[in-house]
């Protein structure tokens, strides 16, 4: 499906970035792959590391908040991967509109170039803090997600779709609690500081999510948000995986912050289907018969929610210690 097709990256030199396009280089052999983002320094790293593959990738300097920029990025593109965002959720909190204008308007953006460029599809990455959200982060993804489900109806009979992918903090990546710990435990610490022994996280490793945005780029019609069937764990158990026998002292939930990561509400179950491998959440509204999504999968039990803490799958200590030796810890 990859093949011979030219696709772009919005934040494409973060950590999903270089991992997706390592996948698709490896096993598609696309056209070309655009990374575009504000980095200089970061496109540059890129570059070195990606040598091999210099042929096939493009580097645009560029901001999602200038849409005439993204305009003339996404000439003779066919599919779009929206990865660009604020992510840190403090940042966010201290600087409000700057999280608006990147994470909102920057989304309406890539939405608008599109439909006027000729892409074909545009998968945007979405999170769990859209989902009831607590933070200024969750609060403006969560409209970013509205307005790529509603792109659709703006699509006329034009060919594109809009869909969304969500998962959590991915293994490892910045910000997460993984690379928290490993930095106390690397500097000499002997305890991990536990927020609240109560809290729960779901596991996903880049991979999984690169394969997730491959997925709904095969099959999204529109409208549709996927999630992962993944395992939950403790974050008691992941210290206890990290520094065994270590003590751990509860220093309070941070602002913002949620006890458990959440990806479907019960007020989702009735368009939710489930899946082998994941959950699609399908739109309400249908804009045009022509392409609207059918569900194959099974619909999920009424009152059904996704959440970190009601999972049937859970990790044991030994199985977080076995994962975390895939988790590059050093980048």
């Amino acid at each position: 499906m990859l093949n011979n097709k030219s696709i772009l990256v919005t934040g494409g030199t973060g950590s999903f970035g270089k991992s997706f396009t390592r996948y698709v280089l490896e096993n598609y052999d696309p056209k070309k792959i655009i990374i575009y983002s504000r980095d200089e320094f970061k496109q540059y790293m890129m570059q070195n590391e990606f040598k091999e593959y210099a042929s096939k990738l493009r580097f645009f300097i560029g901001d999602v908040r200038d849409k005439e920029r993204l305009v003339r990025a996404f000439e003779g593109v066919d599919y779009v991967i929206h990865a660009a965002a604020m992510k840190q959720v403090p940042a966010c909190e201290y600087n409000p509109a700057e999280a608006i204008k990147t994470n909102i308007h920057g989304a309406q953006n890539v939405i608008d170039a599109a439909l006027d460029t000729g892409v074909k599809k545009v998968v945007a990455l979405s999170t769990d803090k859209a989902v009831n959200p607590l933070n200024l982060y969750g609060g403006t993804k969560l409209v970013s997600d509205k307005l790529f489900i509603a792109a659709n109806a703006y699509a006329g009979e034009k060919d594109i779709s809009f869909s969304i992918v969500r998962y959590g903090n991915v293994a490892g990546s910045r910000g997460s609690v993984v690379p928290f710990f490993h930095n106390i435990i690397k500097n000499g610490g002997t305890e991990l500081p536990i927020t609240d022994y109560r809290m729960t996280r779901f596991w996903i490793s880049l991979r999984q999510g690169v394969e997730l945005v491959i997925k709904a780029l095969e099959e999204a019609k529109g409208g549709e948000t996927f999630i992962s069937k993944i395992p939950s764990f403790k974050i008691t158990d992941l210290a206890e995986a990290m520094m065994p026998g270590c003590n751990m002292p509860e220093v309070g939930i941070r602002e913002g912050e949620k006890l458990h990561e959440i990806m479907i509400t019960a007020e989702d179950a009735p368009h939710t289907y489930e899946y082998d491998k994941h959950y699609i959440i399908y739109p309400q509204i249908v804009w045009s018969l022509s392409k609207k999504a059918v569900p194959t999968g099974k619909p999920v039990a009424e009152g059904f929610s996704y959440s970190s803490d009601n999972n049937a799958e859970w990790l044991t200590v030994e199985e977080i210690r076995e994962l975390l030796k895939n988790v590059d810890l050093e980048k």
